[in-house]
């Protein structure tokens, strides 16, 4: 099934002619029949002669019904212009075409009706030199009469020309069905009508219907008045809805897939403002924004001056050529809409007298605050060079982290690309990731700066520094990260090992000799070092006869400097009240296994020389490490 739009300013001779090739009755409202005045939405098809089925969604012609006009536009993917031949090009025709071009249709036919009044050939030059202009470019066009039937047949040859060059969507596209009918059915309940562009739908599948995010199981489905357990746009819809009250859903809801869209209301986007020559350079400071059958407010907010975009020909609005011109603006809606980057919405400002339309391309569905000074005009120079459909890696250099689910709810998922997440479902812009590692080892060297002592940063205050949105992520900068590599010009990585933060060398260094007491040690104060030294003197004398805790005091080492002492590498903690040189331990391994094995506690102190006060927590410490094995009899021996 395909589905179209008949469009034009004509509405006696448009809904006539729809009559005339569905023999369905497109106008549903008692007045509009008397009237020969459309004024709301209608529904009609037929099958074409290679069997295909195409829906027809009438819309309204005159200008005091445009909003509704535009909610029947917005989600089909072909139109059928008609213009009457004793009537002409009219400035609504123009409007019309206006719309059709700012959503982005692209594929079209154009119908000359009451051909049995006047002459259908300068309606018919005049009209198609419009649509040349516009995106529908040299639509194919015939002369029709809905009174005698003149034409018919070639008009239905034509729309199935039309509907075979269609694109066929993705039945695996993301539902987002745009509500333009709601109504109750007694036995029933809740049923609402839309056109399904893409995607899939189902009996028994559970949609949010947007922007409540309620959500609304399909109790039951119909297509062209026919029961369906599925059905695949493009396709007129019917859904039966359980759970949502006949009196919630309105003309512009929309129902949509859970996770699959993202429901906002900011968006950056890039407008189509064509030529300079056309007046429309400046931007409106508010307007109303359609996409599929809802509107909303929208306020606009330059992000810099227009610019020229295409060469010198392209298309403008429609009826207009020259230089296209664009500018980049932040739109901030009045309603929350269900959105992806590359979306196609149309602006309209009714206020004022020509009521211009202007359509726009959505480039971001979360953009980014804009808080600091010339933020702004650095936003719309980066837009500007964007694709109208962005990609991953761009969206990426943007936020610089984004979940996988974020992406997709954007409508950016896969691509020739693909991006490797840093930790869980993260992605990262591989150089934003870069900075965040050199300003995570900046945070810890400052705090260790400021707090030689400390054991290293927490967690949760290197996180506050660089504003990360989870834990995972400060994890996964503290190791490395596939496909994102540390930063090589980087002289210390950063590790998170017990709880803290700590600064290592970037390269695994070949192990190395204990630090001499000669060398410096600039992260710890003068009197730590200080300290240090004379601890290490008197153990030159005697290895292991680790000072008491009387000497440790007085030489102002307490508990939070011999750790740091021992995490910088100059002595080594056996135990809270034992330090010892760096390097001993190996030292009393070659003494220990000179002893006959096994050995005992009092044959290690010996050995040793020194007391069962360091003899014990020595002989403990060997064992933790590997170097001692402790036997059933208090004995040991060496691994």
């Amino acid at each position: 099934m395909q589905v179209i739009a008949t469009a034009g300013h004509v509405d006696h001779g448009k809904s006539a002619l729809v009559r005339a090739l569905t023999g369905m009755e497109p106008d549903r409202w008692a007045e509009e029949r008397r009237r020969g005045l459309t004024i709301d939405l209608g529904f009609a098809w037929m099958t074409l002669p290679g069997g295909e089925r195409a829906a027809f969604v009438d819309v309204p012609g005159h200008e005091r019904f445009v909003p509704n006009m535009l909610a029947g536009v917005g989600p089909v993917p072909a139109v059928l212009v008609v213009v009457a031949a004793d009537g002409g090009w009219m400035p609504q025709s123009a409007e019309h075409l206006a719309a059709i071009d700012a959503v982005g249709i692209r594929h079209g036919l154009l119908a000359v009706t009451r051909a049995d009044l006047a002459d259908p050939g300068p309606a018919m030059r005049q009209a198609l030199g419009h649509l040349a202009r516009s995106g529908l470019g040299r639509a194919e066009a015939v002369a029709v009469s809905a009174v005698t039937g003149e034409g018919l047949p070639e008009l239905r040859a034509a729309l199935a020309r039309l509907v075979a060059a269609l694109p066929v969507p993705d039945a695996r596209d993301p539902v987002r069905l745009w509500v333009d009918r709601s109504f109750s059915i007694r036995g029933s309940g809740t049923v609402v009508t839309g056109t399904l562009p893409a995607g899939t739908i189902a009996t028994g599948q559970e949609l949010l219907l947007t922007p409540s995010m309620r959500p609304a199981r399909i109790r039951g489905l119909e297509a062209l008045n026919e029961r369906a357990a599925s059905v695949t746009g493009v396709a007129r819809v019917a859904l039966n809805l359980r759970g949502i009250p006949a009196d919630v859903p309105v003309r512009g809801m929309a129902l949509v897939e859970a996770g699959r869209w993202t429901v906002t209301k900011l968006i950056d986007v890039r407008l189509s403002l064509g030529p300079p020559s056309s007046g429309m350079a400046r931007l409106p400071e508010e307007t109303t924004l359609h996409i599929g059958s809802a509107r909303t407010l929208a306020r606009v907010r330059p992000l810099g001056p227009p610019v020229p975009a295409g060469p010198p020909g392209s298309a403008g609005p429609a009826g207009s050529a020259g230089p296209a011109v664009t500018a980049i603006a932040r739109l901030t809606l009045r309603d929350a809409l269900p959105l992806h980057v590359g979306d196609r919405v149309l602006l309209r400002d009714p206020g004022r007298a020509d009521a211009r339309i202007l359509g726009a391309t959505v480039l971001d569905v979360a953009p980014p605050a804009m808080a600091r000074r010339g933020a702004a005009a650095a936003a719309g120079r980066e837009l500007a060079a964007w694709p109208d459909h962005p990609s991953a890696a761009e969206l990426l250099r943007r936020h610089g982290l984004l979940r996988a689910g974020a992406l997709a709810a954007m409508g950016v998922t896969g691509g020739p690309d693909p991006v490797t997440p840093v930790s869980g479902d993260w992605l990262a812009d591989p150089a934003r990731w870069a900075d965040l590692q050199r300003r995570l080892a900046e945070a810890v060297a400052a705090h260790a700066s400021s707090d030689p002592l400390a054991i290293g940063m927490s967690p949760g205050a290197a996180r506050a520094v660089l504003g990360l949105p989870d834990r995972t992520l400060l994890e996964a900068l503290a190791r490395p990260s596939p496909g994102v590599p540390a930063d090589p010009g980087a002289p210390a990585q950063v590790q998170l090992t017990g709880g803290y933060l700590r600064l290592v060398p970037q390269e695994s260094p070949e192990p190395q000799e204990p630090r001499k007491l000669s060398e410096p040690a600039s992260s710890l104060p003068p009197r730590v070092v200080s300290g240090v030294r004379a601890v290490l003197t008197d153990l030159a004398r005697a290895p292991f006869m680790a000072p008491e805790a009387g000497r440790l005091e007085d030489l102002g080492l307490d508990q939070r400097a011999l750790a740091a002492a021992a995490r910088a590498g100059l002595l080594l903690r056996v135990s809270e009240q034992i330090v010892l040189a760096p390097g001993a331990e190996a030292e009393a391994a070659r003494v220990l296994a000179r002893l006959p094995q096994p050995f005992t506690t009092a044959e290690a102190r010996q050995a040793l020389g020194t007391t069962r006060r360091v003899a014990i927590p020595l002989l403990e410490y060997l064992d933790r490490t590997g170097i001692t094995q402790r036997l059933p009899d208090d004995r040991r021996r060496m691994r």
